[in-house]
């Protein structure tokens, strides 16, 4: 038996859980930096209008990782299960599919955002103030939209196959290289936001050359080869369908930050930048939750393909626990100095007077926020897509979008910095109902039925792919 077969099957539960999660979190937190990066060097330049400019463009990168995950997440899922199924032959095809789809997406959005670049800043929330701002940066991420899609299309599938190390090590090389060129392309050469975009696309660009290397050379489970993409027609779409909710999630989160900005519009630039930096923040509360997430995902299609119960719930229940402390510690932290968190950023008390309640608000659901994401990666790795899909509707779409309107009419801009925090409350309960019901649905008390239908589900889904 390898190291990955007893890491999934036999290992204690809190060793198993530990080494998925801690390197798939530190990737996720990489991303983070990577992301507040060129907020914090565009801040240096004490300019309230080009960190506008940053945070409403903010929404397109968000989109990218919508299809990122859409294709990595998905694609980590459905190439655990088979493993846990042994047909490891049929992981290639996975690992294939989201490779060239991840470019061919890519080389799309680029185009679509190059010829639509005016009516979209306009969409974006943009201005006169900020325009030019966000066009300069905007034209770049779009040139490099296939390598960004590639790096993070990839971040989260070599999980799939248990190299949560090797997911790490490239975001980290993307994050270096993107944090050591942020300062030289915006202070030395003052090359503004188009200097932060050129850095982070090149970021990404040494992020692909990593993951390549990885899959031609390290990797037993994967390949780039062109023949397996070529016959991958019903892989395409057991990736898609199990990334859907991932990719809902993120592609959410983009057009309610879009809503956000517009409805902060009003207020003046200086509070859609201190929104603009509190969200990049607060995602680093967020991504450790997804990182822990997404980090035993592949543990628990692991057991869902193995049939394995009591190993499933037992690293579910560990994670849960784990979430809420860390994301008590991370909440508790941020309240209590928040003022100093947003100094960090811009040295503008106009803008740091803002944020202050913004950050507060929108933090307070960090200790549990961590049991919707377990709730919809557990209902991927269970491949049950229907019930993932409606629970990330519900969180940045079904609650967040009505609320925003809402609670701007009734409570005005303190409405406005509360949504969030109203919709992940709302989010939270109805995931631990459909979790459950899920677990109980997919595992029947009797060890007799478990099999019998754990046997049927993946010879109907599978058995057919070639």
């Amino acid at each position: 038996m390898n190291c990955r077969e007893d890491l999934f099957q036999n290992a204690p539960i809190s060793k198993s859980v530990f080494q998925m999660a801690i390197p798939t979190v530190i990737s996720s937190l990489v991303l983070v930096i990577y992301n507040m990066a060129d907020t914090f060097f565009i801040g240096q330049t004490h300019d309230p209008l080009q960190v506008a400019a940053v945070s409403l463009t903010n929404a397109v990168f968000v989109m990218y990782m919508a299809i990122a995950q859409l294709l990595g997440i998905g694609g980590s899922a459905v190439i655990s299960i088979l493993l846990g199924k042994g047909e490891n032959k049929k992981a290639k095809s996975v690992s294939a599919f989201c490779f060239y789809g991840s470019l061919i997406f890519g080389v799309i959005v680029a185009i679509v955002i190059i010829l639509f670049m005016e009516p979209l800043l306009m969409i974006l929330g943009s201005r006169s103030d900020t325009y030019q701002y966000s066009k300069d940066y905007l034209f770049y991420i779009a040139v490099g939209a296939p390598f960004i899609l590639l790096a993070n299309t990839f971040g989260h599938a070599v999980r799939g196959e248990g190299a949560s190390n090797a997911s790490m090590i490239g975001g980290m090389i993307g994050t270096i290289v993107n944090i050591i060129l942020d300062p030289i392309f915006i202070l030395v050469f003052h090359m503004g936001t188009a200097g932060a975009a050129i850095a982070t696309v090149l970021g990404n660009v040494f992020g692909c050359v990593y993951y390549i290397y990885f899959l031609t050379r390290k990797s037993q489970f994967m390949s780039l080869n062109f023949r397996y993409f070529k016959s991958c027609g019903q892989i395409a779409g057991r990736v898609l369908s199990v990334g859907v909710p991932a990719g809902i999630s993120s592609a959410l989160m983009s057009i309610a930050t879009v809503l956000l900005n517009n409805a902060l519009v009003p207020y003046g630039d200086t509070a859609v930048a201190a929104m603009g930096i509190v969200t990049k923040v607060y995602l680093f509360i967020v991504f450790v939750h997804m990182g822990i997430s997404n980090g035993i995902q592949p543990l628990l299609g692991y057991c869902y393909g193995a049939g394995n119960h009591k190993r499933f719930v037992g690293i579910l229940k560990f994670s849960g626990v784990l979430t809420v402390i860390c994301g008590s510690i991370l909440t508790i932290a941020y309240i209590l100095f928040s003022k100093q968190i947003m100094g960090v950023f811009i040295d503008n008390s106009e803008v740091i007077r803002y944020g202050i309640p913004m950050l507060i608000a929108t933090s307070l659901p960090g200790p549990v926020l961590g049991l919707m994401f377990l709730s919809i990666n557990s209902m991927q790795a269970l491949d049950r897509p229907l019930p993932a899909t409606i629970l990330s509707l519900c969180r940045q779409g079904l609650f967040f979008i009505p609320f925003l309107f809402i609670l701007n009419q009734l409570f005005g801009l303190d409405g406005i910095i509360y949504t969030q925090a109203v919709s992940d409350y709302l989010a939270i309960v109805i995931a631990l109902v459909m979790l459950i019901t899920s677990v109980k649905k997919t595992f029947p008390t009797e060890k007799h039925s478990v099999k019998i239908k754990h046997d049927a589900n993946l010879s109907n889904i599978y058995d057919s792919i070639e």
